[in-house]
């Protein structure tokens, strides 16, 4: 069993740590706020006060973070993993970030000695929790190979796809669909809820019938009961809908659906919706219904 290290425990943090520790892999980790290393020290895990802390008691550091501001000064910051690392440590970062600051990040860590691996999860906090989910990895294969029963410990799908900055990209191509399917179950949805039809009935119908969806599954239960707990909570999902807008126009590819999704997303942001599930799109459809 591995030691391993995170730095950040919010939504997804928390369930990739709650994963290693059912696997019996010894975490170490921190966070801005102290009420998740408290709740990862109930599972059995160890607080670090720092980043700098955490790097030095593992063997390689998971980065589930926020922005990519904090996931640049983790890794790269006077103070941070890079800086303080060993040369036989891996830095995996799991945040949802560009592939340009991917392949940044990778470069400056290998030039410092330390191992590098692009591992986003494709998955919400409460997937990854239950094990249900998958990792993209981007990296060195044998570096890959090193770590793959760790990461196959947090969910059982860790796909090899290719040099740093591919797994990102892939990362935000899964996102645009996300974005995309979950719209689409609001709006049928909505249109259902519009005729009289019962909303159970009609989610365990469509779920079973060609019509179905992921998104659909996962958020059509909290769409159909308006409630909206966050398993991946709107403004980050906003932050991620700019690096899709960004990367797709670095490439030249064209998103006329996305760029109509995105306005119904901005539209719930604008009305307060910020921390609630992403789901909670709906309600910016109801809102322009009247």
């Amino acid at each position: 069993m591995a030691t391993v290290g995170i730095v950040g425990l919010g939504l997804l943090g928390s369930a990739v740590a709650s994963r290693l520790r059912t696997a019996g892999h010894d975490v170490v980790g921190y966070d801005v706020v102290p009420e998740r290393v408290q709740a990862l020290v109930a599972i059995g895990g160890r607080a670090a006060p720092s980043a700098e802390a955490v790097v030095k008691a593992a063997e390689a550091v998971c980065v589930v973070l926020p922005s990519l501001a904090s996931v640049e000064e983790v890794v790269l910051g006077p103070r941070g993993l890079t800086p303080s690392g060993r040369v036989d440590q891996t830095i995996i970062q799991m945040s949802t970030i560009s592939p340009s600051l991917t392949e940044r990040l990778a470069r400056e860590v290998s030039v410092k000695g330390l191992a590098f691996l692009d591992c986003p999860i494709s998955g919400t906090s409460g997937m990854v929790a239950q094990g249900d989910g998958i990792i993209f990895v981007g990296g060195e294969r044998s570096v890959y190979e090193r770590w793959r029963p760790v990461l196959e410990s947090i969910l059982p799908r860790a796909v090899f796809v290719g040099r740093p900055g591919q797994a990102t990209a892939l990362k935000l191509v899964a996102n645009l669909l996300i974005a995309l399917h979950s719209a689409a179950a609001a709006e049928a949805l909505l249109m259902a809820k519009k005729t009289g039809l019962d909303l159970g009935l009609v989610l365990d119908v469509l779920t079973k019938s060609a019509a179905t969806s992921r998104m659909l599954e996962v958020r059509g239960p909290l769409m159909a009961k308006q409630e909206f707990p966050p398993q991946m909570k709107l403004d980050l999902f906003m932050k991620d809908l700019h690096l899709i807008q960004e990367t797709a126009a670095s490439v030249g590819a064209p998103l006329p659906l996305t760029d109509v999704a995105e306005r119904l997303y901005a539209a719930a942001m604008d009305a307060g919706r910020a921390g609630e599930d992403l789901a909670v799109v709906i309600t910016a459809m109801e809102s322009t219904q009247g």
